[in-house]
């Protein structure tokens, strides 16, 4: 193929529309043809849109390339992120990608230049490709920007009018149009076709408008490739007044023959035969630049610090003094005295509100905080208490969408809800977000208001997901103390907390380190381990006390760290009592148990252990009859860690019987 490039100029925000023609032009050919290097992508739906991004970048997007992180710029996401052929060749006509990793590191291991788009590269805010879910972080984003940090930066999403049949968008939408979330921005690609045919509307770009405007955002239909509307329509769409969504009327593999409007094409490169005739037909390759408008001068405004602090009670006991740029003083968490009844839902809440003298804490609801707690941080700091509703996808959606403004948010919810939002969870992991999630009302324990309300699958959606960490509280002090260790932690951390009740079992100042855990009964006897997290370490004490009134010794470990888990105790325990046993209020398949069975495994100990999980399908009732009736009561406890012992007591017999028997069949046979 000959590459020689047949012009070379610089688009700049005063360049006229031929101008940024010309750059159009080179985003078809440099789509083209980093697909066809690579041998996979989606070039058709690139050149559907690239009129659409050379008028946006050229003549919109205020934006130093050199400095992505600047707080001033508008933001670009790509909610179609199968696109990334486009994206990348805006990034290379910008001049922060070169030719050569454009043509040689699309799509190959190793690279930066993925097949959807991650924040491995400095210019993307959040990993897309799961579709759907571009607009929901936008409109996340631009709440920090309008409601926090009251900033004039823009946010600019491309969609794909095939997501547009995703719940998530209608969800977004909702938010930028109640907020009047002005210099919102989503810019749609009706190219008609999907992955497999014709999508739903097709070219109906009134029904797309009718919807826009049904969810209180301002819609403006265009000609997608008519580069003088487009112009007038994004210049509307930017001047912040209103979210907007721009409807544009495009087609699928434009600027080819062989591809525009056809079917099956979707997901499809050109060989490098037909790639060449096509560089030839949109004529040849160029070395058009663009540099764009630049943001405005950096104005006074609360940004929240880029380096959090630490917010954790001292060793002593008092409160931790946050230190460094972040801090506001001291972060008093409230004090709780063991023996009093204390729900971790309440403690959470109460920590929250603690935490608000952080300025880059922010909290989300999914119309459930008088449950969960969260409202306590409403009453204390409402400038930074957000009100999601029930659309529990934009939460975590907007919680990652703040997280790329650089606040630290905490979004709370029933565990059994956060279920829906598990693809933005899964994304949130790809995109290496630094958020907070409190899944309340866990397992039977809820009680009367049965089964669809009792997350009982939470911690295995939790565990899996990559780089998390899973923390189970079994009292006040240590939700308090969790709630505040996930403020300063890495990727996704997860609280679970419970809806009734329990003693306080720790006193103020206690420390709960990630990968610990509390053993709270010890002896050099123990015979039997009981191990449990939340309201189980409860019932664990419970049954230990019963089996000291017949003569067994159990050693209690409250496992509050899920993951990562405290590998190194419960190797002690394996080797020192010879038996474990397991108790969750969760299902048996990738909850406690398996961290535990996995972590004993990867030690190459295999103790007797007994598993106690809710394997049956719970109704309504009281807590303490639910926990019986799921298996995971005190006395289950009791019964279980019995079984263990006297299992290993007659294996131990016959096994000296056999020794027995063998020595004397050796000597009779000597004789």
């Amino acid at each position: 193929m000959d590459t020689t490039p047949t012009s070379a100029l610089l688009v700049e925000e005063r360049s006229d529309l031929g101008e940024v023609a010309e750059l159009a032009r080179r985003l078809r050919v440099d789509s083209l043809r980093s697909s066809t290097a690579a041998g996979s992508g989606h070039p058709t739906s690139s050149l559907s849109a690239a009129d659409l991004l050379a008028v946006l970048t050229a003549r919109h997007l205020r934006f130093d390339w050199s400095r992505p992180d600047l707080p001033e710029n508008d933001r670009l996401i790509f909610s179609k992120g199968h696109a990334t052929p486009l994206l990348y060749s805006v990034f290379a006509a910008a001049g922060v990608v070169g030719e050569e990793e454009l043509l040689t590191g699309y799509r190959r291991h190793g690279s930066r230049l993925q097949g959807h788009p991650t924040p491995v590269l400095p210019w993307v805010d959040a990993a897309t490709g799961s579709l759907g879910q571009g607009i929901a972080y936008g409109a996340g984003m631009a709440l920090a920007i309008r409601r926090l940090q009251r900033s004039p930066a823009r946010v600019w999403v491309l969609c794909g009018d095939s997501e547009m049949a995703e719940g998530s968008v209608w969800e977004a939408l909702d938010l930028a149009g109640r907020e009047r979330l002005g210099g919102f921005v989503a810019i749609v690609d009706v190219n008609r076709l999907g992955q497999r045919g014709p999508t739903a509307l097709g070219w109906d770009l009134d029904a797309y408008a009718a919807r826009a405007r049904a969810f209180g955002c301002r819609a403006l239909t265009v000609d997608g490739h008519d580069l003088a509307a487009v112009d007038e329509a994004l210049s509307t769409a930017g001047d912040g007044r209103e979210p907007t969504v721009v409807i544009a009327r495009t087609v699928k593999g434009q600027g080819v023959a062989e591809l525009a409007d056809q079917e099956d094409w979707h997901g499809k490169p050109l060989t490098e035969d037909r790639c060449a005739q096509a560089v030839e037909e949109l004529g040849g390759v160029r070395e058009v630049t663009v540099r764009g408008p630049l943001p405005p001068e950096p104005t006074p405004s609360p940004v929240p610090p880029t380096t959090p602090t630490p917010a954790r009670a001292t060793e002593s006991g008092g409160p931790a003094e946050a230190a460094g740029s972040g801090g506001s003083g001291e972060v008093k968490l409230p004090v709780f005295e063991p023996g009093e009844s204390v729900s971790t839902r309440s403690a959470f809440g109460k920590a929250l509100a603690a935490l608000g003298s952080r300025p880059d804490v922010v909290v989300l609801d999914a119309e459930v905080g008088n449950s969960t707690h969260a409202q306590d941080f409403a009453e204390a700091h409402p400038d930074r208490y957000f009100e999601l509703y029930i659309a529990e996808q934009q939460m975590v959606a907007t919680a990652v969408g703040m997280a790329a403004r650089g606040y630290r948010p905490y979004a709370a919810t029933f565990a059994a809800f956060l279920s829906r939002a598990h693809d933005f969870l899964r994304m949130a992991a790809v995109s290496q977000a630094d958020i907070a999630l409190c899944g309340s009302h866990v397992g039977v324990e809820i009680g009367a208001d049965g089964p669809s309300q009792m997350g009982l699958e939470d911690l295995a959606m939790m565990r899996a997901l990559h780089g998390s960490t899973v923390l189970y509280p079994a009292d006040a002090t240590a939700a308090a103390a969790l709630t505040a260790e996930m403020a300063d932690l890495p990727g996704i951390s997860y609280l679970r907390t419970t809806r009734g009740g329990y003693p306080v079992l720790y006193p103020d100042g206690e420390r709960f380190p990630v990968c610990g855990s509390k053993t709270l009964r010890r002896t050099d006897a123990d015979r039997v381990t009981l191990v449990g997290a939340g309201v189980t370490v409860h019932e664990c004490l419970s049954a230990a006390d019963e089996l000291a009134r017949h003569g067994i010794p159990a050693r209690v470990i409250d496992l509050y760290s899920v993951k990562p888990v405290d590998a190194e105790t419960l190797e002690c325990a394996a080797e020192e009592t010879g038996a474990l046993v397991v108790v969750e209020d969760h299902r048996p398949e990738g909850g406690l148990g398996e961290a535990v069975l996995s972590a004993l495994a990867e030690r190459r100990l295999s103790p007797a252990v007994a598993h106690l999980a809710v394997r049956v399908l719970p109704d309504s009732g009281g807590t303490a009859e639910l926990l019986d009736f799921a298996g995971i009561s005190a006395a289950h406890i009791t019964a279980a860690a019995r079984d263990l012992i006297w299992s290993e007591t007659d294996a131990g017999a016959d096994a000296q019987t056999d020794a027995g028997a063998g020595a004397k069949g050796a000597r009779t046979s000597a004789g």
